[in-house]
């Protein structure tokens, strides 16, 4: 090797040597990465996100349709109401409104299905005790909670079980109200008819028996029909073989048959008073019975009209009739309207669907302000305690005769 080439290549294997005995530089640190952003909880739109299911199931068609159809419209205003607001919880409530047929085993079998299939997280619905009591304990096993809209037996939480609230007041205040206000104007006798085969009928009649009878108030002539009957000649009958007629006569029948039994008690003279109970909330009294309607008297829960001194009732009234072209046909409706409301709250509350959480979160519902009145629950009483209406049907349409509570509840 010639010297140039021999110092060159020293020199390589020197610095070769030099850069091995350096310490190895590390490696740069990483750099720190952030955790990614949180993604909105629910993401999307209110439209893409899960709905709330809620079942409804009412009867759209038969002898409850008056009354139920109206209460089906007042909860899908309520729930587009809400849904416009922003939904519950940033989730829209889909409200599965379905007809029952006034019929009890259907009822059974529509509230199985939007448990089962459908999965809903509660049920609102019924306003007559018989359904309720149908399909309760269908939701009471599931662990669904269960608000009815207008049924008003006092006894039906404890026949369900603890799954079930009521929206309205019980039948023994309405019937302690109507004692009471028709034993101060009317007087101390009445007749007493009620329809022997519902719920509803029976126990509004039991209260009112009981109320009257405090009062020192006698019921001169008691007498039963059957559901269905578009005869009562025979009640008729009996009441005119009285030596004196009674003070009124307080008659205690579902919306199906209030318009027939009050048009034949007057065209077989008899022009007295005649009182009842929310059955009588429904266009079939005054589409059925005409003029002989006037001088009837019923207790229920709000008299809704356009001209309200109760804001909430005015609002309801404006939207009802912006929405479906006329004011709300029957109280049903705001009892409707109400109960959606209220389940909402309740799942707000709950921060959760879970059955247990909306029925704890119900029970602590106070002050809740509603159409139909204040609506207050506990883990003691599923049934609030409001004050009653009582509707005087004068001039073709209905007024208000007083509002007031009951001196004395009957117990359940």
């Amino acid at each position: 090797m010639r010297p140039l080439h021999r110092l060159v290549a020293l020199f390589l294997v020197f610095l070769l040597g030099a850069a091995a005995c350096q310490p190895a530089t590390p490696p740069p640190a990483a750099t720190p990465t952030a955790p990614p952003a949180a993604s909105p909880t629910p993401a999307g739109t209110l439209e893409e996100r899960a709905p709330i299911r809620i079942g409804a199931p009412f009867n759209l068609t038969g002898g409850m349709a008056s009354i139920d159809v109206p209460a089906a419209n007042g909860a899908r205003l309520a729930a587009e109401e809400i849904n416009a607001a922003g939904g519950v919880l940033g989730r829209p409530i889909e409200l599965l409104i379905r007809d029952t047929k006034t019929d009890p085993a259907t009822a059974a079998t529509v509230v199985t299905q939007l448990i089962e299939q459908d999965k809903v997280v509660a049920v609102i619905g019924f306003n007559d005790s018989d359904y309720v009591l149908a399909a309760g304990p269908i939701c009471q096993r599931a662990g669904i909670p269960f608000i009815t809209v207008g049924a008003t037996s006092p006894r039906l939480p404890g026949q369900v079980g603890d799954m079930l609230f009521l929206t309205p007041f019980g039948d023994n205040v309405q019937a302690a109200v109507g004692a009471e206000f028709a034993f101060e104007k009317f007087g101390k006798t009445a007749y007493l008819l009620w329809d022997k085969g519902a719920e509803y009928t029976t126990v509004l009649a039991k209260y009112f028996k009981e109320r009257f009878a405090e009062l020192g108030g006698t019921i001169v002539l008691e007498d039963t029909y059957q559901s269905g009957d578009k005869d009562f000649s025979a009640q008729i009958a009996k009441v005119k073989a009285l030596p004196q007629q009674p003070d009124f006569y307080y008659i205690s029948a579902l919306p199906d048959d209030v318009g027939t039994i009050v048009k034949q008690f007057r065209n077989a003279g008899i022009t007295g008073p005649i009182v009842g109970g929310d059955g009588y909330d429904t266009p079939l009294l005054l589409e059925v019975a005409g003029p002989a309607a006037e001088n009837v008297f019923f207790t229920t829960h709000s008299l809704l009209t356009a001209d309200s001194p109760n804001e909430k009732v005015r609002k309801f009234v404006e939207a009802y009739k912006q929405k479906y072209g006329t004011e709300p046909e029957a109280v049903f409706a705001a009892l409707g309207y109400d109960t959606v409301y209220v389940l909402a709250e309740a799942i707000r509350r709950a921060g959760s669907t879970d059955g247990q959480a909306i029925k704890q979160a119900l029970e602590s519902i106070r002050d809740f302000p509603a159409a139909t009145g204040v609506i207050n629950y506990s883990p003691q009483s599923h049934i609030p305690q409001k004050g009653v209406t009582v509707i005087e049907v004068k001039g073709g349409k209905f007024t208000l005769a007083v509002e007031r509570v009951p001196q004395k509840v009957p117990a359940p």
